[in-house]
């Protein structure tokens, strides 16, 4: 059973879909207690960092660590994978997980002095996939998903693919049991479910 967290600004009607396509059991939660004992957690977002304040307020936070300090497999999307890390300068007073160190920036207004759209949306490739990604197992190389964010996370050791935009950034993050994508697998055709279906069989 994987417990999908929702904090009121998560894409969750695709997601929990595709899911379900792939034969997973989900269960929708605002608990914690279903959170402390989860044997898989996903959490999707879209929107503003602000809204991750729920799940501190809701005592999710603390449940999300103590998963995970059990060995929990969580999987961040979008926002979801923005909050792994110690904040985002698009609402500094709300706090991250904390597990990845930094905070997510803005992409910059410019790139080689042309101006730079943002939000980022629509198909790009991620590439520099490392060997030992358990998420991004069978993914070859320059496989195209589907972004849509004006935030991003830099790269770090612990980046499993990047992609490039106004320069590299973290498109997915995987250290040990904790995982996320920038990207929406569940928008992302066949390589989206490849990936989750590689969370799923974990």
């Amino acid at each position: 059973m994987i417990q999908v967290i929702d904090y009121k600004a998560g894409n969750l009607t695709s997601v929990l879909k595709a899911l379900h396509y792939l034969g997973a059991e989900t269960h929708v939660t605002q608990s914690s207690d279903d959170v402390r004992n989860a044997t898989k957690i996903v959490l999707p977002g879209v929107g503003h960092f602000q809204a991750t304040q729920l799940l501190h307020d809701l005592h999710l936070t603390e449940a999300t660590r103590e998963a995970i300090a059990r060995g929990v497999p969580f999987l961040g999307i979008c926002v979801g994978l923005q909050w792994l890390y110690e904040g985002s300068t698009e609402s500094e007073n709300t706090p991250g997980l904390g597990h990845f160190a930094s905070k997510c920036e803005r992409f910059p207004a410019t790139d080689n002095n042309a101006e730079l759209k943002s939000p980022h949306v629509g198909w790009n490739s991620i590439e520099n996939i490392r060997e030992n990604a358990r998420l991004l197992r069978g993914v070859t190389p320059g496989s195209f998903v589907y972004y849509t964010h004006s935030w991003r996370a830099p790269l770090s050791p612990d980046t499993a693919a990047s992609t490039s935009y106004g320069g590299a950034f973290t498109g997915a993050v995987e250290r040990d049991n904790v995982m996320g994508v920038q990207f929406h697998p569940e928008k992302s055709g066949e390589t989206g479910l490849r990936i989750l279906k590689n969370f799923v069989e974990l």
